[in-house]
């Protein structure tokens, strides 16, 4: 019989989780190319129709390389973390990070995603950052693709819609693979894979004007992913001996909103939809519910040759996700919809929401937890939990972030429990360690981070870095391994 564990383990992996087109800026510096990221505009609150403006035509980009559009685009600044890495690594390492999330711009390595010849100079810019790194003894976890599909890519193939894109993909993996591997063991294949059902430009860089069904393309270039995901999942273990390559979810825990079994079972069909994708990288094979999501949906996954075996011969190490909330769904028409929550649903009456809408639910991550431990005894990795609020600088340029510090600390209580309860849990990357551009709404004011970075919505500001107050909260959390929360 096992003994119960008490807490997290020694080698628990700290830290913190960005995205290179919301962080590093210098989108025009150093042969980069552009990136489907690049192409989006800040839209001020007061003229968004909706919460989340993620999709976009041909012909608007068509227009925003004419030179016709007098917008902001903040993801081609970022915070300018390019030229300011070294300062932010500095204070990464201060709060004691272990492990630090980032991605590489495949746009700066492959400047239209189809060149034959990778940029020496993007290659160099990553090595100074891994060099870095290490420096302080902090773990670099590398997402080759997280929403920065090369613009090229789109122009030219329509993104992940075609299967060209899949050997495209595998060079770049490939390049960096044999240029990072004493650098680099960790690794991540896809950010929020299943972001691609609610938005096919944001993760698969597919202009959807350009096609004739929507769910069929989405569903055909999710294919595309998941053999381009396994195929180079075989790459890292042969190229980097003892290296942990991940898939990623943006995992979305659903509840029934009563008792009644109509509303119990919509809740396990949306749940079966949203772990479809941790199934394809954990498993191997499409799970048998699909198939009738698929014929009544009219979807045909169209393969090739040795597609099933190259899924099912190159599953992943590891299952990482992310989590900021839990979903509520109803039957009845009469239910009142939350407006905050990226998918939807009913208002969770025993839930608090942030300030942009979404509900809060701690004990939800543990749920989270112990479901995913139990359909795959897989190690979890949560890499990104967070809290974007509004933060006011006071006027001895202190931030007093009690909230949160109490969002993170009632997630961290419910990790622990779930590793009592048995789940292998190895490390845990808090979302926007430092504050930057908005995935969903480009905006700054939208803060994340432990750092504050003086910058507006508009894009005004010194781009200072200051620390808040849960800046010393965090650094306590890692020095005690999560025992003085």
């Amino acid at each position: 019989m096992t003994t119960a564990k008490k807490g997290f383990p020694e080698n628990f992996l700290w830290g913190g989780a960005t995205a290179a087109n919301q962080l590093e800026g210098a989108f025009d510096k150093d042969g980069k190319g552009l990136s489907t990221a690049d192409m989006i505009a800040h839209v001020p609150k007061e003229k968004r129709t909706g919460g989340h403006a993620m999709e976009i035509s041909s012909s608007r980009i068509e227009e925003i390389l004419s030179g016709k559009i007098e917008e902001r685009f903040p993801k081609r600044f970022g915070i300018d973390f390019y030229h300011r890495f070294r300062e932010d690594i500095a204070l990464f390492a201060e709060m004691g990070f272990k492990v630090f999330r980032l991605s590489i711009h495949w746009a700066r390595i492959f400047p239209n995603g189809y060149d034959q010849e990778p940029n020496e100079a993007g290659l160099k810019f990553y090595d100074e950052v891994f060099d870095e790194l290490h420096k302080y003894g902090i773990e670099p976890l590398v997402t080759l693709s997280h929403y920065e599909t090369p613009l090229g890519l789109t122009q030219k193939y329509n993104g992940w819609a075609s299967r060209e894109v899949i050997g495209h993909y595998v060079r770049y993996a490939e390049t960096v693979f044999n240029r990072y591997k004493n650098k680099v063991k960790y690794w991540l294949t896809f950010n929020e894979i299943n972001v691609m059902v609610f938005s096919p430009y944001t993760g698969g860089g597919i202009l959807i004007d350009k096609v004739d069904n929507k769910l069929q393309t989405t569903y055909q270039a999710l294919h595309h992913q998941f053999v381009a995901s396994a195929m180079v999942t075989k790459l890292a273990h042969e190229i980097i001996p003892g290296s942990q390559v991940g898939c990623m979810l943006a995992r979305m825990e659903t509840y029934p909103a009563t008792c009644n079994p109509v509303d119990v079972q919509l809740a396990q069909h949306e749940n079966q939809l949203n772990l479809f994708f941790t199934d394809m990288h954990a498993r191997g094979k499409y799970p048998n519910y699909m198939a009738r999501y698929f014929e009544e949906n009219n979807i045909v996954i169209q393969k090739e040759a040795g597609d099933d075996e190259i899924l099912l011969n190159n599953t992943v190490d590891f299952i990482s996700f992310s989590y900021y909330m839990s979903v509520t769904k109803s039957a009845s028409a009469d239910a009142a919809e939350t407006t905050g929550n990226l998918t939807g649903g009913v208002k969770n009456p025993y839930l608090e929401a942030s300030d942009w809408g979404w509900e809060i639910d701690p004990i939800g991550l543990r749920v989270t937890l112990n479901n995913f431990w139990d359909r795959y005894q897989k190690p979890l990795f949560i890499v990104e939990n967070g809290l974007g609020a509004y933060d006011k600088v006071e006027e001895d340029g202190s931030i007093h972030d009690s909230y949160r510090v109490d969002y993170l600390k009632k997630h961290i209580e419910q990790m622990k429990e779930a590793i009592k309860d048995g789940v292998e849990l190895i490390g845990f990357t808090a979302w926007g360690p430092i504050d930057l551009v908005s995935m969903s709404t480009s905006e700054m004011s939208k803060r994340y981070g432990f750092i504050y970075v003086d910058l507006d919505d508009e894009g005004n500001g010194t781009l200072a870095r200051s620390k808040k107050d849960s800046f010393d909260w965090y650094k306590n959390v890692i020095a005690s391994n999560g025992e003085q929360l």
